[in-house]
């Protein structure tokens, strides 16, 4: 049996997707981008996007009553692969050891031009 879980706290689904879903103690959680869930629009820079990025991803993640922490596989997404130090530096303020597992993967473009994007896997308890 699988819960669809769905926040305010994080962009609406701009697509024919769910926020998350869950499937007994797994979430799997869609991909965010640095939208601002109250007005949908899209910040300027990786940094601002990252930090809303994982912003994001957090209230997807307390809605289901999980954290970061509880992320077992991450990916993460870049229209640019030097980006790639400033995501990981900022990466570090919200995850503590021990890290999930994580990928990143260089991409063409993103949805609604977005720089970063990150999808997951959490284990709840």
């Amino acid at each position: 049996m699988k819960d669809i879980v769905q926040t305010a706290g994080a962009p609406a689904a701009i697509g024919t997707y769910s926020q998350a879903v869950r499937v007994g103690n797994m979430l799997y959680l869609s991909g965010q981008i640095g939208l601002k869930p109250d007005t949908m629009e899209m910040l300027s820079g990786v940094g601002e996007q990252t930090h809303q990025v994982f912003c994001n991803l957090q209230a997807v993640l307390a809605a289901a009553g999980g954290s970061l922490n509880d992320i077992v596989k991450l990916t993460i997404y870049l229209t640019d692969l030097s980006h790639f130090a400033k995501v990981n530096e900022i990466m570090s303020l919200y995850f503590e050891a021990p890290y999930p597992a994580r990928a990143a993967v260089g991409v063409a473009a993103l949805p609604r031009g977005a720089l970063v994007e990150a999808d997951g896997i959490a284990l709840l308890s």
